[in-house]
């Protein structure tokens, strides 16, 4: 039985829309969906800015969204600049979510280090080669140097 094209053929709007009542998408993740759809560029780019005026997608709650969620995996914050650059939020987009989190007191990088490493490895490792394991993984997790360094002094000690 064939289809009605009124029942196939949906909006970008209504695509949009479904998309986003399940999570918070940045301007180009739902332009490139949307144009996956096979919708038209220029009807995607005037929902997404009827979209944005109305408040229903917002880069910067987005940034802010995504950053709270890799925080809470233990991310550090050079994996989560880029994973926010490779999902098309503007360098100022994503320095205005990093203020807003630090000034909010969400991101204390040192101790969200020591935390991600140490529910990782029981201690700091016997060897240089336990050692540098323990740096691969705060490095791999998106954590500077610093941050390493702080973790790998602090993460077991009841201080900190």
């Amino acid at each position: 039985m064939p289809a009605q094209p009124e029942e196939c053929a949906s909006s970008p709007r209504d695509d949009a829309i479904r998309l986003l009542a399940r999570r918070e998408y940045s301007r180009a993740e739902l332009r490139e969906r949307l144009s996956a759809r096979g919708h038209e560029a220029s009807d995607i780019l005037a929902c997404l800015d009827d979209l944005a005026e109305q408040g229903l997608q917002s880069d910067a709650r987005f940034a802010e969204s995504f950053l709270r969620s890799r925080i809470a995996r233990g991310q550090g914050p050079l994996k989560i600049r880029a994973e926010l650059e490779r999902r098309g939020i503007d360098r100022e987009g994503i320095r205005a979510a990093f203020a807003a989190s630090e000034e909010a007191g969400e991101a204390d990088w040192f101790a969200l280090a020591c935390e991600t490493l140490s529910r990782r490895f029981p201690g700091p490792g016997d060897t240089p080669r336990e050692r540098a394991r323990r740096e691969r993984f705060l490095a791999q997790r998106g954590f500077d140097f610093d941050q390493l360094r702080h973790a790998l002094a602090h993460a077991w000690t009841s201080d900190d």
